[in-house]
């Protein structure tokens, strides 16, 4: 009933082009007066660096995350080293990790130039991100935009409020509803990981350590260990990066949840979505949305708006930066 509430609140505000979140009013028409081309020169921007590089998209597709997981979605993870505060760039999940930061400076620079003061850096992440599935294939979706940058950043809780990608799913359904989302939201956010890389580090330990629940692991799918053995040697090759889709890891469709379902995840916590959901109701969605991928992308863009309204700041609570890396 919570969910249906939650998405009929949706419906009936998005109709509108309009959403509340956090008492603050967002809308897919809040630069029309102030910078109309605010959103075309962000997506010619992200045409052109992921020309250039196709890894970009999953660049600033995670850096929204990491940024609306840590204090909400306010360009906190943006900020670097300043007298008295520590940048959340450096913290774990984020340190040698998190890129796509010069992208969103470039991004700011000619915004600047164009109407200078008025689009924030928060809204900057938020429209990269939908631009940057775009990009790749995935499917696209209204972003509400009219958000304010922090004043400050959190290496503390940047530190505590990421999802480690050794997570149970335990905790990470309840650090999912930390933030006000669901399973739902969970497991089709997480198909984000159908594009983009990992280090080596991050899940070297379920290659040559497995877990009691991947025991036999390695037996059924010898040619996949096998493969990323090759890649990922015991001993150094940490920040070494495999694909988190090896089918199709440049492209933005449902192949995460085929590889999960062929026990083929790279990530401890992807796995978890398949192999230690007793009551079957995670596992469910990932057959799901293996099996229809409209249906992923129905769930992924909700989810992503749904998301994009966490812990957003109102003018006096937050401003607009001039640049992204340092308060005004």
């Amino acid at each position: 009933m919570e969910r249906f509430s939650q998405v009929l609140f949706l419906l009936v505000f998005t109709s509108a082009c309009v959403i509340k979140a956090q008492g603050v009013l967002l809308s897919t028409h809040f630069y029309q007066e102030l910078c109309p081309l605010a959103e075309e020169i962000v997506r010619q921007h992200i045409e052109a660096e992921i020309y250039h590089d196709p890894n970009v998209a999953a660049q600033l597709l995670r850096l929204h995350f990491h940024d609306c997981f840590v204090m909400g979605c306010d360009a906190s993870v943006l900020l670097d080293d300043v007298d008295g505060m520590l940048s959340e760039k450096n913290a774990v999940p984020n340190k040698n990790s998190l890129r796509g930061f010069e992208v969103i400076d470039r991004i700011k620079f000619a915004l600047e130039i164009a109407c200078p003061g008025i689009v924030s850096c928060a809204d900057i992440v938020a429209i990269a991100a939908r631009d940057s599935v775009v990009s790749r294939g995935g499917p696209s979706w209204e972003v509400f935009l009219g958000r304010k940058d922090s004043l400050k950043a959190s290496f503390y809780e940047a530190n505590r409020r990421i999802p480690a990608p050794n997570s149970t799913l335990e905790t990470l359904i309840a650090n999912f509803e930390d933030h006000g989302l669901d399973i739902v939201d969970l497991v089709s956010l997480s198909g984000a990981h159908t594009i983009g890389r990992s280090r080596c580090t991050s899940f070297k330990e379920r290659l040559y350590n497995p877990p009691p629940f991947e025991a036999v692991w390695d037996e059924r799918h010898y040619g996949f260990f096998h493969l990323l053995r090759s890649i990922c040697p015991e001993e150094g090759h940490d920040n070494d990066l495999v694909p988190l889709d090896l089918k199709t890891p440049r492209r933005f469709d449902n192949f995460y949840y085929l590889n999960l379902l062929r026990g083929n995840a790279l990530l401890n916590s992807d796995s978890q979505l398949v192999t230690t959901d007793t009551e079957f109701v995670v596992s469910d969605l990932v057959w799901q949305y293996a099996l229809d991928q409209r249906l992923f992308f129905e769930h992924f863009t909700n989810s992503m708006i749904k998301m994009g309204n966490i812990g957003v700041l109102s003018e006096v609570e937050g401003e607009v930066r001039h640049n992204c890396r340092y308060i005004n």
